[in-house]
């Protein structure tokens, strides 16, 4: 009950991050400048969310196959169509919890396939420091392509978090924290060393033996190049579907393909900090469009629309997977689905 009541209320927190961002995106827009944001929602190119829809789809694919790579080495092949389903259930409900996604495509994948969870979940870890990789990749070629536009706003984001790093007060804190943590490792070994035998501890054991061994199948890839396609591909595509979007609303429509991965990597940032990237995403968008002369209303609106069409896909093919799933799998027993499909 005590961490469900945590997950509640960090939730809710996050929540209200994002609502807070919307409310104050909206009150940025001054009144002179409402007829512009709403000019820019109702001309909007609706159709060219279509193959917005199909890029990020394809990109969720991609990804899929991405995490097979990760589970062959240990010794399963399970069948795609259960993999891609599985992420996009993840998304789904990442949508209603942060982070709840993660851990309910690896249920949801082991329960359909012969793949024992807890090891699913070191695959999930290898993937998302290779996306943390990924999106600094990301963050880089912005700053070579907008220096002064990336340059700057970055700068701005992190003066209040750099003019607290020599502050003495400040380091008490982090010295605590670090106590903190050191304790809880030393306390950890302690504990496995003196009493290894006791059921808890010997569950708790197997767990963390199926994590690391999903960690260890990045040492043991067969394709390491082929992860590293899918991996470029991932967001390359993101970038395409950012730029279609930027191309949605006539204010933004002449923006260029760096624009778009200037507005990506910021907006990446929007989408892990509020729940669905609520608020955040749309507010980044539209402060980094800012800096490319584009008005905070026109650049919120278009924000606001891709951040739309991202939780539209998700909820459609998210809803349409955990339906087919049961379907997928009537037909096929668990004997065929790890011999190589």
């Amino acid at each position: 009950m005590l961490k469900k009541g945590i997950a509640v209320i960090q939730y809710a927190i996050f929540l209200g991050i994002g609502l807070f961002l919307v409310w104050w995106s909206l009150q940025q827009i001054p009144p002179e400048k409402w007829e512009d944001f709403k000019k820019s929602l109702q001309n909007a190119n609706y159709w060219l969310f279509i193959p917005v829809f199909l890029i990020l789809t394809a990109s969720h694919f991609i990804r899929a196959l991405r995490w097979k790579i990760l589970m062959k080495p240990m010794g399963y092949k399970p069948r795609s169509g259960n993999v891609f389903f599985a992420v996009m259930v993840g998304y789904l409900a990442n949508l209603a919890v942060p982070r709840l996604g993660e851990v309910l495509k690896c249920t949801v994948l082991a329960k359909y396939e012969k793949v024992p969870a807890n090891k699913l979940i070191g695959t999930i870890l290898v993937e998302r420091a290779f996306d943390v990789i990924a999106l600094g990749l990301v963050f880089i070629i912005a700053l070579i392509s907008q220096f002064d536009v990336v340059g700057d706003y970055a700068a701005q984001l992190m003066a209040p978090l750099m003019s607290k790093t020599t502050d003495s007060e400040s380091l008490f804190k982090w010295a605590i924290v670090l106590g903190i943590v050191g304790i809880i490792f030393w306390g950890s070994w302690f504990i496995l060393k003196k009493i290894p035998h006791h059921p808890i501890i010997q569950v708790f054991q197997k767990i963390l033996s199926g994590i690391w061994e999903g960690l260890s199948s990045i040492k043991q890839l067969e394709h390491k190049g082929t992860f590293i396609v899918y991996s470029a591909l991932i967001w390359l595509l993101y970038i395409v579907g950012t730029w279609i979007g930027l191309m949605a609303t006539e204010g933004t429509s002449h923006l260029s393909f760096t624009v778009a991965i200037s507005a990506l990597a910021f907006g990446s940032i929007g989408m892990i900090i509020t729940p669905g990237g609520i608020g955040a995403y749309a507010y980044f968008i539209a402060k980094v469009l800012e800096k490319n002369q584009i008005g905070f209303e026109i650049g919120f609106a278009n924000g606001t629309l891709q951040w739309f069409a991202q939780f539209i896909i998700v909820l459609i093919v998210g809803f349409l997977s955990l339906g087919l799933l049961p379907w997928f799998n009537k037909k096929n027993n668990h004997h065929e689905s790890n011999t190589g499909n």
